[in-house]
């Protein structure tokens, strides 16, 4: 193509001027950008409040989105316990009243990326995590939100928590089956602090003070007692997993093991230092009642999320949990292995299969060796 000479010389005319207003316009534009620039809120502490010991008095109602205005109260004690230092925490509410008992927890987790947190609750009579609620605070009054089941209809679910003041709260739950439009409230909670110290140093236990099952109770629901307490914990990991890889590496960590619900559930805290960086994760493990199985799920404080559970339990001394999850965007099963339980040096295995569970590759390997009771008194 060859333009006339007059139409050139206009376009390099036109790009001599605009060029440089361009250029200024864009310096200007990203100037007023960044002098606008919110700063974002680091909400990791947000929870720091409720560390601690409080008296609860709970109304629920009792069939929701039903029209019924029929309301049941209980009262008894929640306890709060700090893990990774703020960034999350264990709820653990025991209620009762003239509808029953009421026994649950709550694992809150901080998303340092999304900067929420997710509020993750199991009821003891049943020991599965329900869906979370997620969300952030603002102005001193936290929503987390979520979408799930109730009565086979997909609702929003709202969590609310106001009224923060140093000795008290208030919580609120409330459903909606119209997108949001109008919501029912169906749970009210109201803390009020019970003056206490020493709640995380008085939360872990060792096998050797560890609940026996009464003869109502089953045993298995105690198959994780031998881990109360602190350990110290070599590890091995393969380098690269399902890539036919032979080189592993070592390094040291550490973890502590609580009790919750008298031993139907634990909550692990681990940290190392790997060759990659440092590891800081969190294991809860629920026992249901009616399946005699367990669900350990695991959760990284880099990511703030639970990971699928594992699920699975004890035979002749012998753990064994699985899940499906995915690997570099592939599918695979995922097996937990945890021998020699009744002895001061565990052993726990974590494999991968990607044809079905015909081959497993060991990846991570932990021989656990029991730290005595630290001046704190894991109680």
């Amino acid at each position: 193509m060859n333009p006339k000479h007059i139409r050139a010389c206009l376009i390099v005319s036109i790009l001599v001027v605009w060029q440089p207003l361009h250029a200024l316009a864009r310096q200007n534009s990203d100037a007023s950008k960044i002098s606008v620039q919110p700063t974002v809120r680091d909400g990791q502490h947000d929870f720091d409040f409720e560390i601690g010991r409080w008296k609860t008095h709970l109304a629920r109602l009792q069939h929701p989105l039903t029209g019924s205005r029929a309301w049941v109260e209980y009262d008894g004690t929640t306890v709060v316990r700090k893990l990774w230092n703020g960034r999350a925490n264990l709820v653990e509410l025991e209620v009762t009243g003239p509808a029953g008992h009421i026994e649950g927890l709550s694992l809150r987790l901080y998303n340092p990326t999304a900067r929420q947190w997710s509020l993750n609750f199991a009821s003891s009579s049943g020991g599965i995590l329900t869906q979370p609620t997620i969300g952030e605070f603002k102005n001193a009054r936290g929503e987390f939100y979520d979408q799930e089941k109730f009565n086979d209809r997909t609702i929003l679910v709202r969590f609310v928590i106001s009224d923060i003041t140093a000795n008290s709260c208030h919580f609120e739950q409330a459903f909606s089956d119209d997108g949001g439009k109008t919501w029912e409230v169906n749970w009210i909670a109201t803390d009020t602090r019970i003056t206490d110290t020493g709640v995380n140093d008085a939360s872990a236990q060792a096998p050797a003070e560890s609940s026996v099952a009464s003869p109502t109770e089953p045993a298995d629901q105690h198959d994780f007692d031998f881990d109360f307490g602190h350990w110290d914990i070599p590890l091995q990991r393969l380098v690269d997993r399902l890539a036919n890889s032979h080189t592993w590496v070592k390094f040291d960590g550490t973890s502590v093991t609580r009790k919750v619900w008298n031993g139907r559930s634990q909550i692990e805290e681990f940290e190392a230092d790997s060759p990659s960086g440092h590891i800081e994760g969190l294991t809860l493990r629920l026992y249901n009642p009616e399946t005699h199985q367990w669900r350990l799920y695991w959760a990284n404080s880099k990511v703030g999320a639970l990971e699928p559970p594992q699920i699975g339990q004890f035979k002749d001394g012998v753990g064994e949990f699985y899940a499906q999850d995915t690997w570099k965007g592939k599918m695979v099963i995922v097996r937990f292995l945890w021998t020699n339980t009744t002895t001061n040096k565990p052993h726990f295995e974590q494999s991968f299969s990607d044809d079905g569970g015909k081959t497993w590759e060991v990846n991570w390997i932990t021989d656990q060796t029991r730290v005595p009771d630290q001046s704190d008194g894991i109680r």
